[in-house]
């Protein structure tokens, strides 16, 4: 009989969280962010709860954005913020995309006037490559769904 011994374990896994760390930093993450599947069917409910920011320049926002979105660019969120969304309100925010930190900023904007707040992960970059409706002066379109980030056929199920 040998004796079954691990596997070295690979780089990948030098440093490990403890079970209470991981579910500590990944229930964490769920409460600050929201990807856009689901912010899509929240918008899609009669009453979502929340307003959705959109934190981009004018001219972006002018290229399209999430229907139904508030348009309050990040460097403006302490001014007009008070005004235009009732304390307390849940905000959800997003900007480009993943390679940027705007939504992340404007969240933070948010929690400190005192918003329960969370990011749209994967921001307008994601929200339009899965073929989800954009509007801009001209109306409401969709724009087909890029296959690596909405296969057709395929459900998620996450």
């Amino acid at each position: 009989m040998t004796e079954t011994t691990a596997p070295a374990a690979s780089a990948l896994f030098e440093h490990v969280a403890t079970r209470d760390e991981a579910i500590a930093h990944f229930r964490g993450r769920l409460a600050v962010e929201a990807d856009v599947s689901d912010v899509a069917a929240a918008l899609a409910e009669p009453e979502p709860g929340f307003v959705l920011v959109d934190t981009r320049s004018d001219e972006s926002w002018a290229q399209g954005h999430v229907p139904g979105a508030l348009h309050l660019p990040r460097r403006r969120i302490e001014e007009l913020a008070p005004e235009l969304v009732p304390a307390g309100t849940p905000v959800v925010v997003y900007c480009w995309g993943p390679a940027c930190n705007g939504a992340t900023r404007a969240a933070l904007e948010f929690a400190l006037l005192g918003h329960p707040v969370k990011e749209m992960i994967g921001g307008f970059e994601y929200w339009v490559r899965e073929g989800l409706p954009v509007e801009t002066a001209d109306g409401i379109e969709r724009r087909p769904a890029d296959p690596l980030t909405a296969p057709r056929g395929v459900a998620c199920a996450c």
